[in-house]
């Protein structure tokens, strides 16, 4: 059993981002937390952000009982002002050496969105600094998260790495996006979200839907690289899988870093 740990900037964006592979996680048995840096408070011109706050909770509720995921975790940073700042930093590696995710997804780092580039910064760095002996003001002992994903929502990933085979889990995927009823009345996210995993699906070769991911940090390809630098390289469809947290397919980019 793994340990997953998803860093969502807002309550829909980990579901549109990588909701199928967090199913694929539930169904394998793996412990999966999500983490809201906020709650989305300033996604309404109608509503007030009180109440819009708690409205968009209960969505992320009821979004996690259909992914099957049982820890939300709710930082409640405010909705378009998330900053990198001491106390989320305190607040990310507490949380990180406390859960000990092996693998860690976030979203990628040219997002067009300012929370979700904060998010990124954020947790990347959080990532780093909880394996260190430092930072004693952070609650739990050091730990070294082996791998950190990054997922695409508002702007799709130029360098894919990694790609997730979700067509048996899209149909979950979606509801829980419908859930978000609060923002697909202005926008049609579930179905920007299919559409999206369908052409990936295509583009990669694997035909239904998919979910694609960039890599940022994996001690396992690092061991790969090393072992491959002395030897002749091999053609992409020969490359290694690495099925140890679902992931399908090791593409020749990461043999050309």
């Amino acid at each position: 059993m793994a340990r997953i740990m998803v860093f969502s900037p807002h309550p829909d964006d980990g579901v549109i981002g990588c909701g199928g592979s967090i199913i694929n996680h539930v169904k394998k048995g793996d412990d999966v937390t999500i983490v809201y840096m906020t709650s989305g408070d300033a996604g309404s011109l109608r509503v007030s952000k009180k109440a819009l706050g708690r409205i968009r909770e209960e969505e992320a509720k009821n979004a996690g009982r259909i992914l099957g995921v049982k820890e939300l975790v709710f930082l409640r940073n405010p909705d378009g002002y998330l900053e990198y700042k001491k106390d989320n930093f305190v607040n990310i590696i507490s949380l990180i050496r406390r859960k000990k995710p092996n693998l860690v997804y976030i979203p990628h780092k040219d997002e067009s969105h300012r929370d979700h580039t904060k998010t990124f910064e954020l947790a990347s760095d959080a990532v780093e600094r909880a394996g260190c002996l430092w930072f004693q003001e952070c609650n739990g002992k050091p730990w070294k998260v082996d791998s950190v994903l990054c997922y695409e929502v508002w702007t799709p990933l130029r360098d894919v790495t990694y790609v997730e085979d979700i067509t048996e889990t899209i149909d979950r995927k979606l509801a829980a996006i419908i859930e978000h009823k609060s923002q697909i009345q202005n926008h049609r996210y579930d179905e920007a979200a299919k559409s999206l995993n369908k052409y990936r699906g295509i583009m990669m070769g694997k035909g239904g839907y998919s979910e694609c991911f960039q890599i940022l940090k994996t001690n396992r390809v690092k061991k790969k690289k090393q072992q491959r630098s002395t030897k002749k390289k091999r053609p992409a469809s020969h490359l290694p899988r690495l099925s140890s947290y679902g992931i399908l397919e090791y593409f020749s980019v990461v043999e050309r870093h």
